[in-house]
């Protein structure tokens, strides 16, 4: 019990970060990405909402995602999301809903964002209403903004970039912490034979880069194996894929020196029958 308590006060400390410089978990989610070693800058999924908003105007029917991510190996660490996109007269909307942690400490997230396509790009923008929680410390909150776009260079080469927390907003009025900016850009290869190659990198305005990679491989649109990378932190990843009908359903398993392994699993559930082909 003990033990437990201390390594969610440790916890609690890194999060809320010190000298003016708060930090929050990773918002990255759905276990595609994951497989790949989050280096979601340049893919255009269901998912795009929690990455990179300007992914999401590739959807074309209303679509349900839902993703679990667990930490065995650190108390109160699981995350969860879930979200719903759809279609409009112009563009494509959607919202989501996230949470880290346990009773002790937790973050919950509501997103709500916009993607249009214009021309070879897509843009999109994202709000959030966030909410800390450290038990004993009361309540944060605080509205952010993100930014990012896709724009397709040639049939096999994609290009992606967007911002988190544009606006910097402040979480607390005493020791004027704000949540930190981060810039990501990527870019993405299909040489043919079902796969596919991304990389990116990822700049918090206060830390080193990450850099980060990872391939995808499909067999006949059906079944996907994916390794991924990162570097600073390091990380291995690998996934799984498969699409039954109108449900996705994957898998992916992260691995780190320093909180060893964690399983995410996602499920996709498209509300109508798919009309057109996606790429990306």
């Amino acid at each position: 019990m003990e033990a437990s308590l201390q390594s969610q006060f440790l916890l609690i400390l890194i999060l809320l970060g010190n000298e003016g410089a708060a930090q929050s978990v990773s918002t990255l989610m759905g276990a595609r990405g994951a497989g790949m070693g989050y280096a979601t800058a340049t893919l255009r999924d269901e998912w795009s909402l929690l990455n990179n908003a300007g992914g999401l105007s590739r959807i074309d029917q209303p679509t349900v995602a839902f993703a679990y991510e667990a930490h065995p190996g650190l108390i109160g660490g699981n995350r969860i999301a879930a979200l719903f996109s759809s279609p409009l007269k112009i563009g494509v909307a959607g919202v989501g809903l996230f949470r880290f942690g346990d009773d002790l400490y937790n973050e919950q997230i509501i997103s709500t964002g916009y993607s249009n396509q214009f021309g070879i790009a897509s843009l999109g923008l994202k709000v959030n209403y966030i909410q800390y929680h450290a038990d004993g410390f009361g309540n944060r909150t605080a509205i952010s903004l993100n930014f990012g776009g896709i724009t397709q260079i040639t049939p096999r080469i994609v290009i992606g970039a967007y911002v988190v927390n544009i606006n910097q907003p402040r979480i607390s009025t005493i020791d004027k912490e704000r949540l930190p900016t981060k810039l990501v850009a990527g870019i993405s290869f299909k040489p043919g034979g079902g796969i596919w190659i991304v990389s990116e990198i990822e700049k918090d305005l206060n830390y080193d880069a990450t850099l980060k990679g990872g391939i995808e491989y499909s067999i006949n649109k059906k079944v996907c194996f994916r390794t991924g990378f990162n570097f600073h932190p390091n990380a291995a990843f690998f996934g799984l894929g498969f699409l039954i009908k109108e449900i996705k359903i994957d898998y992916a398993f992260q691995y780190t020196t320093t909180l060893s392994g964690a399983h995410q699993a996602s499920v996709i559930y498209q509300l109508q029958k798919k009309k057109k082909k996606r790429e990306g």
